[in-house]
């Protein structure tokens, strides 16, 4: 069957009674060579367990299932496990697993599902839950790389450099914890139902130390982060004045000029290096 031709995809939907549901933001592919290129470049092979969430009618896992030495598929949706049972049919590295992957124990799934493989993500996933889902495959601390088809604005978000419009705390929470890149954009044709926004797939290698190492510790460090974001028109100071109001502006505008910045900067315009030179100054601003 050919999962990606779109006449089979509906008589296979057809035969199992499946109707899209847009709560779970379901479109399926139906161009051979996306499913094609995204396991590709996710740098799968026989050394590998995979982790695929949101698996559809399976193309994108078969794909994988030819590289990798499993694959195991989180679906949420419980009216596509028949039609996995039969695309997946005879594929003995394939394991599904009925769940949600935000409620799911990745670290644990990983250890006992992928035992004695290099653990690596690879996924188109639901627009709805893209954000979460990177913060908590990040968070789990088990993967080499994530390999994920998301929308294209969301991409460009998670590799925008300082300066730029699409720069923000998401931007530099998956640069501290991996090195992005966008491989390739996906047109909404590609997929049914077609949705209406461009997709692209980036691949982020997770990093095995952070990108920086602030004196004040991580937790720190993103609470500069979000509070350098938390008002973009303003100024930094004026941004960090809501996240540190104990300080005061004065006790702000004194570490914000510690760290040879002007005082008319904005938090989109530092990198990774001058968020973590100043959070180490409000820490010490705080504890004098």
């Amino acid at each position: 069957m050919n999962l990606c031709d779109i006449r089979e995809v509906r008589a296979l939907l057809g035969r199992h009674g499946f109707r899209f549901s847009k709560s779970m933001g379901q479109n399926f592919l139906v161009a051979d060579w996306v499913p094609r290129e995204i396991a590709a470049a996710s740098g799968a092979d026989s050394a590998h367990g995979v982790l695929e969430i949101g698996p559809g009618v399976g193309c994108l896992t078969r794909e994988l299932c030819a590289l990798a030495g499993k694959v195991v598929s989180v679906e949420l949706d419980r009216a596509l496990l028949p039609v996995l049972a039969e695309t997946m049919n005879g594929a003995e590295n394939f394991e599904l697993v009925p769940g949600d992957v935000l409620r799911l124990d990745l670290r644990s799934l990983a250890d006992q599902k992928l035992q004695g493989l290099r653990p690596l993500v690879c996924a188109n996933l639901p627009y709805n839950i893209t954000t979460p889902v990177l913060r908590t495959l990040v968070e789990a601390r088990r993967f080499e790389a994530i390999t994920v088809m998301v929308q294209r604005e969301v991409a460009l978000r998670i590799a925008a450099r300082p300066g730029t419009a699409d720069y923000g705390a998401f931007s530099v929470y998956m640069q501290y914890h991996t090195e992005p890149e966008i491989l390739f954009n996906v047109p909404s044709a590609c997929f049914i139902p077609a949705p209406k926004v461009t997709s692209a797939v980036v691949r982020c290698k997770v990093r095995s130390a952070p990108a920086v190492n602030p004196a004040c510790g991580e937790e720190f460090f993103f609470r500069t982060v979000r509070g350098a974001f938390a008002l973009r028109r303003k100024t930094l100071s004026n941004s960090l004045a809501s996240a540190f109001g104990e300080l005061g502006k004065a006790a702000i505008g004194e570490a914000i000029a510690a760290c040879g910045l002007p005082g008319s900067i904005r938090g989109e315009a530092l990198g990774m290096e001058e968020l973590a030179a100043l959070a180490d100054g409000l820490y010490q601003a705080l504890r004098a």
